[in-house]
C-alpha cells in the first residue's frame, strides 16, 4: 500500500488542496488565507502524507474542479472517495448531495427527506459542517429553509459559499443577504459547531466557554466598506464614548448622509472642518488617504470583500494611511463575520489569553499563533472568548 499524499492547485477560488491514497480521495480543502495556510491546513490535516505529483485520476479530479469553478458544467460522480472512518449518516447525506447538479440547489430538509430521516435537517447541516470533501461533494449546494445560505465552514464563511454559487451560475441566491452583515444571524458559520470544536480541541478554553455561555457574538451592521474603515480610523486610540462623539460631529457635516459621509463627502469638505469636529492632523490624513483611494477604486467595494480570502483583505486595506492589520482584522471579525481570524497583537486576546490559562506574562504573538493553530478554522471564535476571559477577570 502507498503512503498517502497530497498537492495543492489553482482555481479561479484561489488554490486548493487534494489528498489521496490507494482508497481514493481522503480529503479536499478550500483555499485558506493564502497558499501557505492551505499547505499548513494539509499537513494538519493529513500529517502522514507527503506533498507530491497527483497520479492520473486524482489530476483528472484536479482539472474537473478547476473547470466546475470556471463555470462550466462539470460532472465529479466519477471521483471515487476515501469513506473510511466516516459515519454512516454523514455518507449517506454526502452520496445525496453529490446528486446535485452544478448551477442547482437543495435545501437542508430536502436532503434529510432523501436520506429516508425527515426532521433532521439539523444533523444534515452538521454532517455537511465536517464534509471532507468539498466540491466534490458540493455542500455549498445546500441551502437552509427559504433559500438562505445557511453556514458554511471554509475560509470567508458564507461569503465562499456565495461565490462558489455565483461561479457555478446559481441566480436565486441574491448578490446582498441582509442577515450577512447584521446582528449575529449575518456570521457566515455556524457558531454552535465552532463552540464544539473548540471544547474538543482544547479544554482550558472549555471552561471559559463554560464560563461565559455560547451567546454568538453581534456583528456591527454598514452600509460600506468605506463607512466601515472611516468610522475605525475615528475610534483609534480613543474610549468608546469619546470616539462616538466625535464620530457624531463628523457625521453632522453631512446632513443628508444619513448613512455615513461617502469618500466624495471626505474628498471635498475641507481639513479644517474635520480638526474642528475633533479629528487630529494624523486622522484627517487618514481619512482623506482613504477617501482618494476608494474614489480610485484601491480599495474593496464591500461586494468585492466578500469574494476575496482574508489575507487579500488585510493586504489592501493595509496600503490606506493610518490603518494597520490590527483594523484590517477586527473589519474581518466584527463586520465581515470571518471564522478563522486571530488578531495576536490584540492586547485584550493576549490578556485573556494569559488569564485563562494561568500564564504570568502575556504570550508573544509568535507563541499565541502557534497555539492558536489547534483553534482553526475557528480562531475568531478563539479570539472572543479570550476576550470574555479578560472580562471575567476584572469582574
Amino acid at each position: 500500500m502507498s503512503p498517502a499524499a497530497f498537492a495543492l492547485f489553482d482555481t479561479p477560488l484561489g488554490r486548493c488542496g487534494i489528498a489521496w491514497g490507494d482508497a481514493g480521495i481522503r480529503g479536499l480543502q478550500l483555499p485558506a488565507a493564502g497558499p501557505r495556510a492551505t499547505r499548513a491546513r494539509m499537513r494538519e490535516r493529513f500529517p502522514a502524507a507527503r506533498e507530491g505529483a497527483p497520479p492520473p485520476p486524482i489530476q483528472s479530479t484536479i482539472d474537473a474542479i478547476a473547470a466546475l469553478l470556471r463555470g462550466e458544467a462539470v460532472d465529479l460522480g466519477s471521483a471515487v472517495l476515501d469513506l473510511d472512518g466516516v459515519p454512516a449518516f454523514h455518507r449517506q447525506v454526502y452520496e445525496a448531495a453529490r446528486t446535485i447538479p452544478p448551477g442547482t440547489t437543495l435545501s437542508y430538509g430536502e436532503i434529510a427527506q432523501r436520506v429516508g430521516s425527515p426532521g433532521s435537517a439539523r444533523a444534515v447541516g452538521q454532517a455537511l459542517g465536517r464534509n471532507p470533501f468539498p466540491i466534490v461533494v458540493p455542500c455549498h449546494r445546500v441551502l437552509a429553509a427559504g433559500g438562505k445560505t445557511g453556514g458554511f465552514t471554509a475560509t470567508g464563511g458564507v461569503t465562499t459559499k456565495l461565490r462558489m454559487l455565483k461561479l457555478e451560475g446559481v441566480r436565486q441566491v441574491p448578490d446582498r443577504q441582509p442577515e450577512l452583515f447584521d446582528g449575529a444571524a449575518g456570521l457566515g458559520f455556524d457558531w454552535d459547531v465552532a463552540v464544539a470544536h473548540l471544547r474538543k480541541v482544547d479544554p482550558k478554553l472549555a471552561r471559559i466557554i463554560d464560563a461565559v455561555g455560547t451567546t454568538p457574538l453581534e456583528l456591527k451592521k454598514m452600509p460600506s466598506l468605506f463607512g466601515a474603515l472611516a468610522e475605525a480610523i475615528v475610534y483609534q486610540q480613543l474610549s468608546g464614548k469619546a470616539a462616538a462623539t466625535i464620530y457624531g460631529r463628523v457625521c453632522a457635516l453631512f446632513p443628508r448622509a444619513s448613512q455615513g459621509p461617502t469618500a466624495e463627502h471626505i474628498i471635498r469638505v475641507a481639513d479644517t472642518a474635520l480638526r474642528a469636529a475633533g479629528l487630529s492632523n494624523a486622522k484627517v490624513l487618514a481619512v482623506k488617504d482613504l477617501a482618494r483611494r476608494a474614489k480610485a477604486n484601491e480599495i474593496p467595494t464591500l461586494a468585492e470583500a466578500r469574494a476575496m480570502d482574508d489575507a487579500a483583505i488585510v493586504e489592501r486595506l493595509t496600503t490606506v494611511r493610518g490603518i494597520g492589520r490590527w483594523t484590517a482584522e477586527m473589519l474581518l471579525i466584527f463586520r465581515l463575520g470571518r471564522p478563522d481570524v486571530l488578531p495576536v497583537d490584540d492586547y485584550g486576546v493576549r490578556k485573556g489569553y494569559a488569564l485563562a490559562y494561568k500564564k504570568r506574562e502575556l504570550p508573544t504573538p509568535q507563541v499565541l499563533a502557534k497555539h492558536g493553530e489547534r483553534w482553526r478554522p475557528y480562531r475568531t471564535v478563539a479570539s472572543w472568548y479570550c476576550w470574555r476571559a479578560l472580562e471575567l477577570g476584572k469582574s
